[in-house]
């Protein structure tokens, strides 16, 4: 043991030091500690302690010794050993140790050290003899486990007993009441896997596929007499087992194509392979591409034994191309298990139109009963929701309408289905005759069925709450920047959650446009002075402000803004109205007809004020009480004159048409809307009659 120190002590350039503490190793502790003079016995040898190691105390008592040696009489320095409790004998015991051992090292000619040795060099020297002596720490409690499973606690008079380290070594251990450690220090553990390596047992567990490192790398774990040194390490597996590592090489980097590389045959490959997995999503059949062992198999009837890694592969690959360029090239027919009869892009296209004006939207297939992005999935920017036309996302795909339609007339009640039976060539005539079109999918088959049978079919019949999720269209809702928000099939859902940012993002696209959006528009409507064009207001875009007559020119039925297509309304202020640009068709007609009315209000202010002084508002709104107050009835009943006087659908867009019906509204306004008011009086009069019986009843 003391000659593995003083080997590794040359080897480490602490020699001078090592000496000292295996010369003090070899010797009985010179350190006395009487039991009556315990407490005076600790406080002398506290000036020889060291913080993290008990090994350097005795540099330190060594030094003292010297020093007083120099200094003073053999009788006053034995006077001096005894004021510090130390054995004058074994102090000289430990001088004649020593200088044997310096004797020894010099007969060898090795070299004492010219610099002080550090901690680091001393305890590494040190570590070399007592590895058999080393400790881990327990987390839990004080005891350290030791070599073998050996559980030891620091003694109780060890400097170190309550500082000790997570990793110490002992000069001895003592077994009395317990199995104590002695002389400790603090040491670290790559000390050990440097000085025991010859000792050490690697374990390697989990080799793996890095993409990143290009390699088969494993983890590896270093034990030393059952203690475990270091975990986790990450360590190439190549170097370890070049076999094993090959086949993770070719299967996990080559077979499922996890690889960095701009190699053409990788590209080439993974084309093919992406090519034949989106014709299993498009089918539903996931059994056209081939297993991945033959995949396998054929990369390692190429791939030589040794190589195992990209460096090698790619080493490998540039010699073998130079003879072959195609050598590494995988086939579509060997890939296929099977031809994919039907699958093209017209019956699975890759963009449907589904919005308004012809908007058209991405798609993408997904196969995976369960998940959220099973089926036919849309790509729609959030300025895009409101575009789409929710009828026509029911009919899907040509490629999956067959299996929805087929579903649907499964959900009939028996008496019902047996008339369309059997069921898959009823569906498949339905899909050959009738083409798409906004009319929702289970009115059209109802259509169908009534067509063919002669039997009519309530849509309440039809149960599409039972239809597999994969046979309703699946929305992908995006930002500006393609980062998906929201993932549904319900538009309606959608719509309502991400209202905001639908009106927002229109607002910005149709704001982007700028003079171009503006130009389209008011190029039909004769622009005036002073209008603004940048101001986001319910979902569209001002393109006229603060108006109180029709001078805005004629209005457009639509607006293209960035491929999106705005309707353009007048829009009510209170006030005045605007001329805004609204992204739903359904809004801006609704947005329109309040428009207009309005400003025939603000037309017709003196006619309209006059009207409502004439009209029985005193008698009616006696009887109109359980329904509102008189100046709603009032309201109510111009508003239903003014409709019944100039506001028949289609409502007027252009400025003319605008004009006529104002003229009209001013001629029949009043005689209509005495005539409501007259046809409202008798119903409130038979309703107030008809509520008196039904109470004494």
């Amino acid at each position: 043991r003391i000659g593995r120190m003083i080997l590794a002590a040359r080897d480490q350039h602490a020699l001078t030091e090592v000496l000292i503490i295996a010369a003090a190793l070899s010797v009985q502790d010179p350190r006395d500690r009487p039991a009556d003079k315990r407490d005076a016995a600790d406080r002398a040898h506290a000036k020889f302690h060291a913080e993290k190691s008990e090994f350097m105390a005795w540099l330190r008592l060594w030094a003292f010794f010297n020093e007083s040696r120099d200094e003073l009489s053999s009788r006053k320095l034995a006077g001096a050993c005894r004021e510090h409790f130390l054995s004058f004998m074994r102090m000289r015991e430990w001088r004649d140790i020593h200088s044997q051992l310096h004797t020894i090292v010099a007969e060898h000619k090795w070299r004492m050290n010219d610099k002080p040795a550090t901690f680091e060099q001393i305890h590494r020297a040190l570590l070399a003899g007592l590895l058999g002596n080393i400790g881990m720490k327990s987390e839990t409690d004080a005891t350290f486990t030791g070599a073998r499973g050996i559980k030891f606690h620091a003694h109780p008079g060890s400097v170190l007993a309550k500082k000790a380290g997570r990793w110490v070594m002992a000069a001895e251990l003592v077994d009395t009441t317990r199995l104590y450690a002695r002389t400790l220090a603090t040491i670290e553990p790559n000390w050990i896997e440097t000085v025991g390596e010859h000792l050490l047992k690697k374990l390697h567990t989990d080799p793996h596929w890095e993409k990143a490192r290009g390699q088969v790398a494993a983890f590896e774990r270093g034990v030393l007499y059952g203690l475990p040194i270091y975990t986790q390490r990450r360590v190439d597996y190549g170097a370890i087992d070049a076999r094993h590592a090959r086949e993770i090489f070719i299967r996990a980097a080559l077979a499922e194509g996890n690889l960095e590389t701009r190699a053409p045959f990788f590209a080439h490959n993974q084309k093919q392979i992406r090519e034949i997995e989106e014709l299993e999503h498009k089918s539903r059949r996931p059994d056209v591409l081939v297993d991945d062992e033959l995949i396998f198999a054929f990369y390692a009837a190429l791939v030589p034994p040794d190589v195992c890694n990209l460096k090698s592969f790619d080493a490998w690959r540039s010699e073998a191309e130079k003879k072959d360029p195609k050598l590494l090239f995988l086939k579509r027919a060997d890939l296929m298990r099977h031809e994919a009869a039907g699958i093209t892009t017209e019956v699975f296209p890759k963009q449907l139109r589904l919005g308004a004006g012809g908007t058209e939207f991405a798609l993408s297939y997904h196969f995976e009963p369960g998940s959220p992005r099973d089926g036919v999935m849309a790509t729609v920017p959030i300025a895009a929701l409101n575009q789409i036309v929710d009828t026509r996302t029911e009919w899907l795909v040509p490629g999956m309408r067959r299996e929805k339609v087929q579903a649907l007339l499964k959900s009939l009640p028996q008496r019902l289905r047996r008339h369309c039976v059997p069921l898959p060539e009823f569906a498949a005539r339905f899909c050959d005759e009738v083409k798409p079109t906004d009319l929702p999918l289970a009115q059209a088959v109802a259509q169908f069925v009534r067509d063919q049978t002669g039997l009519a079919v309530p849509l309440e019949t039809f149960r599409a709450d039972t239809l597999p999720a994969h046979l309703v269209m699946n929305f992908k809702l995006v930002d500006e920047h393609g980062r998906q928000l929201d993932l549904g099939r319900n538009l309606a859902e959608l719509r309502a959650t991400h209202r905001a940012g639908i009106e927002q993002s229109f607002d910005r696209l149709a704001a982007r446009a700028g003079a171009n959006a503006g130009e389209g528009v008011n190029g039909g409507m004769g622009a005036r002075t002073g209008s603004t064009g940048v101001s986001g207001s319910a979902g569209g875009r001002i393109l006229h402000a603060d108006h109180t007559n029709w001078d805005f020119g004629d209005l457009e039925d639509i607006v293209e803004v960035h491929n999106l297509i705005g309707y353009p309304a007048v829009v009510d202020h209170h006030t005045c109205v605007n001329v805004e640009l609204i992204d739903a068709q359904a809004d801006a007609d609704a947005a329109h007809r309040k428009g207009v009315m309005r400003l025939l209000h603000l037309q017709m202010k003196e006619q309209i004020a006059g009207l409502r002084k004439a009209l029985p508002v005193r008698k009616l709104g006696i009887l109109f009480l359980p329904f509102g107050s008189e100046a709603e009835l009032t309201e109510q009943l111009i508003e239903a004159g003014l409709t019944r006087a100039c506001l028949a659908d289609p409502l007027p867009r252009k400025q003319a048409d605008f004009m006529s019906r104002r003229g009209d509204a001013k001629v029949k306004l009043g005689l209509i809307t005495q005539e409501i008011a007259g046809l409202l009086g008798r119903i409130l009069e038979e309703h107030q009659a008809l509520s008196k019986k039904l109470a004494g009843a």
